[in-house]
């Protein structure tokens, strides 16, 4: 857990059950077993949260989680995220809590071991990590029919443990990597929602470039944060940072500026962002963080969408928007190529929450 000292015995743990794909799927099969006769809870209207690192996914999954209507992988399923059902029973033996800690992103937001969190990347790493986890960068992730079944079983076992008194939740996934296979989802689950967060494209970059000297200081002082981010496949930044590569970038080729300067990450947030304008299922709706944080109609018109009742206790997930920063040294091409499209974003999402239904996914 982020923020958490882990024990030895708890770093052998996530060792065995994450550095182990052997025994990952060993133990995806046995959940399988144990789990038959789950049903698909939610009848597939899930909710999808997926942007570029730094969006304001964290807080808009919370404030989702905090309604009680939907069931997410929290840090008490870790390290055998593939077999949450199965891990329950098992560590039901020896059940401890956690005191919530500050998460090692330095960002105020705490974490404990019911917190809410992107560990379903898990899954796609163990079984298809190959087909989009390249050596020095993550490509567009293809997925066949046969995955794509096995990832609405997985669904379907999350769903099924610790169900609130019987009660059909609805699966809730913050994944940012889930971007590269944003179709995959929509076909696992046609009617799903998917919320796409963005920032002001400036000051995004440069939260970006601050966690990136911040967890690449980290994982140089500890061995085991640096094997943690890599068995998450959260690559956003850090020792192991890995950019997006997307299939329409025929002519791909290395940032011309380094990982230690703004305009790289500057470039990275207009790729995506640029990609994602061409790419997203017709269920997939852009939110601006800055938006949802000024209005809070916003906010409603999200929820109606969803179909979700606003959380009576919103002590931890506010919508606040930190102070703007000085940005130096921006490239005057790159601030103006993001503006344009940061300026196209906002209108698109303003467009969609205004035109589409309440209880449905359109597509």
């Amino acid at each position: 857990m982020q923020g958490h000292t882990y024990n030895a015995i708890e770093r052998a743990l996530h060792h065995l059950a994450l550095g182990s794909p052997a025994i990952a799927e060993m133990a995806f099969d046995l959940n399988l077993l144990l789990s038959r006769g789950a049903g698909t809870e939610g009848g597939g209207r899930h909710v999808f949260v997926s942007g570029l690192a730094r969006a304001g996914t964290t807080i808009i999954m919370r404030r989702l989680h905090a309604t009680r209507m939907f069931r997410s992988l929290t840090y008490r399923d870790m390290p055998f995220v593939l077999c949450p059902n199965l891990w329950e029973r098992i560590s039901a033996f020896s059940r401890r809590e956690i005191e919530a800690v500050e998460r090692a992103h330095g960002d105020r937001l705490l974490v404990d071991a019911d917190s809410p969190e992107a560990l379903d990347e898990v899954f796609w790493r163990v079984f298809a990590g190959e087909d989009y986890i390249a050596g020095d960068y993550l490509r567009t992730h293809r997925v066949d029919d046969e995955l794509i079944e096995k990832f609405r079983q997985y669904v379907s076992c999350i769903l099924h443990c610790r169900m609130e008194g019987g009660t059909a939740l609805r699966y809730l996934s913050k994944n940012n990597n889930n971007i590269l296979r944003l179709p995959a989802l929509r076909a696992a689950f046609p009617d799903s929602f998917i919320l796409i967060p963005f920032r002001d494209p400036i000051q995004h970059a440069n939260s970006l470039l601050i966690q990136h000297r911040k967890f690449s200081h980290l994982q140089a002082e500890d061995r085991f944060a640096r094997s943690y981010m890599t068995w998450l496949a959260h690559h956003e930044f850090g020792l192991e940072h890995k950019p997006f590569r997307f299939e329409a970038d025929t002519n791909f080729k290395p940032s011309s500026y380094q990982a230690n300067d703004i305009n790289y990450w500057l470039e990275a947030w207009i790729r995506t962002y640029g990609w994602l304008c061409g790419s997203r299922p017709t269920n997939a709706i852009f939110l601006g963080y800055e938006d949802i944080c000024s209005d809070p109609a916003l906010w409603n018109r999200v929820l109606d969408l969803l179909d979700v009742a606003e959380a009576t206790d919103r002590a931890d997930t506010t919508f606040s928007r930190a102070e703007d920063k000085a940005v130096p040294g921006v490239d005057s091409d790159l601030a103006a190529t993001s503006a344009a499209l940061y300026r196209d974003l906002r209108r698109d999402s303003e467009r969609s929450l205004s035109t589409r239904s309440p209880m449905r996914a359109v597509g």
